[in-house]
């Protein structure tokens, strides 16, 4: 629908917000749901420092998140659903909200999870650092549900345009806190997370989540990527970076650099293992392309299957859905 785009833009959009027309929006969201409009705003850099003023707040009232969020979306959701009817519902979540629910819902996760696990002092202040995240509206990470609604009714307008100009926000009765957009944000083709020189979501106050590929990793390990040794990625006791250091510098590199020597051979290519303790074994097949490149070279392929594979056929095949002794491609490409 025309709507997904411009929504999954606002999604990931980074830099500065509009500060006048997010304010503008919050007036108007608070006006639909027949409050007051608030009579102070404070501006954070970003959810962490946010969480931070909100605690500070000394007489901003009660949380209005029920009457400002939760109860206008369940009552056009259900609006929605009676016009429809659930076909109907089904089919218009399945083009707009659904397509921009998982990226979405899993970079709000990561964020309140780094922002409890820094705003947190102590363990025993986690609770409390959770409950004010639950009075948070998420801003542009609504873009999923707000597609949905978006030129279907005007009543969620408000909660639309805090959304395409500014990020998470705490409305009370009488003060908002809202907090600026990020400032970048890097993410690899599936729409993870991902950056190997730096954080790859970054507010301006330094706050930020890193990751490879989707997987969460300490900011100083992306900083020892550049200098990995074979020896250094087998020292590794932590699996999951362990797999993203072999990743980083390639499965091909690391079996040539360790001395690696290869399991089995045919004429579709070369099987490979790479031994790992406390996680399975990855395995490779070496294939060369049969078709040459412009210079005449023949370009090398390493392509990743199941540890139980025991031959380079039997692994080609998989990576086509077939078993091996049905695997006699006519011609090779």
């Amino acid at each position: 629908m025309q709507y997904v785009d411009s929504w999954r833009a606002v999604a990931a959009a980074t830099g500065a917000a509009d500060r006048a027309a997010a304010e503008d929006g919050v007036r108007l969201a608070y006006r639909s749901a027949g409050l007051a409009e608030p009579e102070e705003f404070v501006w954070a850099e970003s959810p962490r420092e946010a969480v931070g003023l909100v605690r500070k707040l000394a007489d901003a009232g009660r949380s209005v998140r029920e009457e400002i969020r939760t109860r206008p979306w369940a009552d056009e959701r259900r609006r929605l659903y009676d016009e429809l009817g659930p076909a109907g519902w089904s089919a218009l979540w399945s083009a707009t909200g659904a397509q921009l629910w998982e990226t979405t819902a899993a970079l709000a996760d990561r964020i309140r999870a780094a922002v409890v696990s820094e705003a947190a002092e102590r363990p025993e202040d986690e609770p409390d650092v959770r409950l004010l995240l639950l009075d948070a509206v998420l801003g542009q990470h609504d873009a999923a549900w707000l597609a949905a609604f978006d030129g279907r009714g005007d009543r969620l307008d408000g909660l639309a345009a805090v959304a395409r100009n500014a990020g998470w926000w705490w409305p009370y009765e009488r003060t908002v806190v809202i907090s600026e957009r990020p400032e970048e944000l890097y993410r690899d083709e599936a729409g993870r997370l991902d950056r190997g020189d730096g954080p790859a979501l970054s507010y301006r106050d330094g706050f930020g989540l890193y990751a490879w590929r989707g997987m969460p990793v300490p900011a100083a390990f992306l900083a020892e990527l550049t200098a990995l040794t074979p020896e250094r990625i087998r020292a590794e006791e932590n699996a999951e970076l362990r797999r993203v250091m072999l990743e980083f510098y390639g499965y091909d590199r690391y079996l040539t650099e360790s001395g690696a020597e290869p399991l089995h051979r045919d004429e579709t290519g070369i099987l490979w293992r790479i031994a790992l303790d406390g996680d399975e074994d990855v395995v490779m097949v070496e294939v060369v392309n049969s078709t040459p490149e412009p210079d005449g070279t023949h370009r090398t392929y390493w392509l990743r299957v199941p540890p139980t594979v025991r031959t380079a056929k039997d692994g080609v095949a998989w990576t086509f859905g077939l078993p091996g002794e049905s695997y006699a491609p006519v011609r090779q490409t």
